[in-house]
């Protein structure tokens, strides 16, 4: 049995702010499983993510199935360490469910980086070819015109994390 009590930790940052960094290094706590939309959502709909709507619908059918597992494990006693973004009030809503219906303690992980750091990181993890996916400046205004930080009044335990 895990020596902590289990945790969700929620990741808010946008593209290239470092989430998937920072969820692997929570993740290497003991009793502690990371879970990443990026790679399920490579592994189940190659070459469908073509755009916005596609990636909703994607991450939608993909969040129906996630978590209730999240739910289970959270109450088998581990943490999780949920590395989809928080990226909206309409997506930590949905991770609130989660923590309260497993009846654990959360931490929401908001990664304050600027938009030109996570540009700069984004054009290097783009070159290394070791995310599973690219991402245009485009793609990144596109995505980062529905960032929402998190806000005192939603309820959230919140850590920030800045460069």
């Amino acid at each position: 049995m895990p020596a902590q009590e289990p945790t969700l930790h929620l990741v808010c940052g946008k593209i290239a702010a470092g989430k998937s960094t920072l969820t692997a290094s929570l993740g290497a706590t003991p009793g502690t499983i990371v879970m990443a939309e990026d790679r399920w959502l490579a592994r189940l709909y190659p070459d469908e993510q073509a755009d916005l709507a596609d990636y909703v619908r994607h991450s939608t059918r993909l969040r129906s199935v996630i978590g209730p597992h999240v739910v289970d494990l959270l109450r088998a006693g581990l943490s999780v360490v949920l590395d989809f973004p928080a990226n909206t009030v309409a997506s930590r809503a949905w991770m609130r469910t989660l923590f309260e219906e497993a009846g654990v303690a959360h931490r929401l992980h908001y990664l304050d980086v600027a938009d030109d750091v996570c540009r700069a990181r984004l054009r290097a993890r783009n070159a290394s070819g070791t995310h599973d996916y690219t991402v245009t400046d485009a793609q990144f205004d596109l995505f980062t015109r529905y960032f929402v930080a998190p806000s005192p009044k939603e309820g959230f335990r919140v850590i920030v994390h800045r460069p």
